[in-house]
């Protein structure tokens, strides 16, 4: 099991800062939740990814006084070194709250500074006020055939890479999702529910087998981003297909949502959808 000791405050009771506090923000290692799957981060990643956080609760006041309050997109590349706790996150972005800003160009400098100091890379950042959200945030249903209709049986609920089957050895590409991804956080083992994507070419995967195999995450403690990797890794090794990518979109907690994307083919930029339940 991954050692989660120095997971910042996630689980702790904290003090909310009102004034603009970067020290709230705190990094947990990629590494630690890529030995379980043989990932080495020092050698050339299996996968290309970004992890796309939305932010949906950011708020500070202008110079005279008078609150604003703004959305944001956040995408950290998943060669990036850490992954932002997210409790520590929305400390962060709290902490603006009282904080006069003169203008976006600053916040938007200061976001992108103290969250890629902090990741260890590069973070890409847009900022939507109000006048956008109506065309940036409409809701959508994934895209691809739904598993969840199949008769199942789940017996384990906790990873079971065994489950992962084929039908045959006939090529095919298909885009496939479920709405049943349930895991849990592996400090407070709060329940983390999302739909995920999964978009392959090779031989045909047994679809009841794969929901089964998505089921049996319900029970498992690991980070959004961590759960993504382990079921690229999973198909990966299993089903060896041509191609895969996997995209998972979790539902929000405390004002953030977080959805990993994994893929073989690095030319791929995933679309920010919301889910109806983001």
């Amino acid at each position: 099991m991954v050692d989660h000791q120095g997971h910042g405050p996630l689980g702790e009771k904290v003090t909310y800062p009102d004034q603009y506090d970067p020290s709230c923000l705190h990094a947990i290692p990629r590494q630690q939740g890529r030995q379980e799957l043989g990932i080495d981060t020092a050698k050339q990643l299996p996968f290309a990814g970004v992890d796309i956080w939305n932010a949906y609760e950011l708020s500070w006041l202008n110079e005279s006084g008078k609150p604003v309050v703004a959305c944001a997109e956040f995408r950290f590349a998943a060669d990036s070194p850490n992954i932002i706790e997210s409790k520590s996150f929305k400390l962060y972005l709290n902490s603006f709250n009282q904080t006069r800003i003169t203008d976006l160009a600053f916040l938007r400098r200061t976001l992108e500074r103290d969250l890629s100091s902090v990741s260890g890379a590069g973070v890409e950042l847009t900022l939507y006020t109000a006048n956008c959200w109506a065309d940036t945030y409409a809701i959508s249903e994934p895209i691809g055939e739904c598993l969840d209709g199949l008769d199942i049986t789940p017996t384990s609920y906790t990873p079971n890479s065994e489950l992962l089957t084929l039908d045959g050895d006939v090529v095919c590409s298909e885009h496939l999702y479920s709405n049943l991804l349930r895991s849990r956080c592996p400090v407070t083992s709060q329940p983390d529910w999302a739909s995920v994507e999964i978009r392959y070419t090779g031989a045909r995967i047994n679809h009841e087998n794969l929901l089964a195999y998505i089921v049996s995450f319900r029970e498992h403690d690991e980070f959004h981003e961590h759960c993504v990797e382990r079921i690229f890794s999973d198909i990966s090794r299993c089903c060896q297909p041509e191609s895969l990518s996997i995209y998972a979109r979790y539902t929000r907690r405390g004002g953030l949502d977080i959805n990993p994307w994994r893929s073989s083919d690095n030319t791929l930029i995933p679309i920010n959808s919301r889910g109806v339940r983001q």
